[in-house]
């Protein structure tokens, strides 16, 4: 061949087969870097998705404990109490309920005491190990900093979603089967929408005297 002659420009879909080989590595390392971050996110959003069931941050508790009659004075009666449950926690509020009742107010429970027979019942909450924390991240309430964190996921997972179309060639690929149950999944929240009537469909009822509905955001 002529050395002055320069080489043929690869055609385009030699410029596929080089193209697809880096979609799949920065696919794959992607996934890798957003594993944490998707356990947190998964599992905190099905435990909200489930709120009206049970509280997703805390556990919720009530005891009785007895221990024999105490002073009648409401602080004297505090100190007795927390001394005999072993309760370290400066209350935040120690108060007369009744005539023979003190409420003893903690951060995340209240001690009800009956003085007369010393029956104290405990209610209060106590945190969820993990899903307080997901969940404080996953709402991301006050939190700014971790708001770029919040928006770089999910700049991730849109990455993960479009560059999944294009790592299998052929018929299994975005020309094949692929497109199908792609198709299949953006038709599950437009289904949902449609059949459920979507958030004007919350009221059931018109507007009164005909007027147009006010937009909902």
């Amino acid at each position: 061949m002529d050395e002055g002659m320069s080489a043929p420009a690869p055609s385009l879909r030699s410029r596929r087969f080089l193209l697809r080989p880096w979609v799949r590595a920065i696919h794959r390392d992607a996934g890798y870097f957003a594993v944490g971050l998707t356990l947190v996110y998964a599992l905190s959003g099905l435990a909200v998705n489930h709120i009206a069931d049970w509280d997703p941050s805390f556990h919720q508790l009530e005891r009785t404990h007895q221990l024999g009659p105490l002073p009648s004075a409401p602080e004297d009666a505090s100190k007795r109490v927390l001394a005999s449950l072993g309760v370290e926690e400066a209350p935040s509020e120690v108060y007369a309920a009744g005539d023979d009742a003190v409420d003893i107010v903690l951060q995340h429970r209240t001690l009800h005491v009956t003085l007369s027979t010393g029956k104290v019942l405990e209610e209060g909450q106590s945190p969820r190990l993990f899903l307080r924390l997901a969940n404080w991240l996953h709402l991301n309430r006050g939190k700014k900093a971790w708001t770029y964190v919040a928006d770089t996921y999910a700049v991730i997972l849109l990455y993960l979603a479009i560059s999944g179309l294009f790592m299998i060639p052929g018929r299994k690929g975005l020309l094949g089967r692929g497109a199908i149950i792609a198709l299949v999944g953006a038709a599950v929240p437009v289904g949902y929408v449609v059949l459920s009537g979507g958030p004007e469909a919350k009221s059931g009822s018109p507007p009164p005297n005909g007027a147009a509905a006010t937009p909902r955001r």
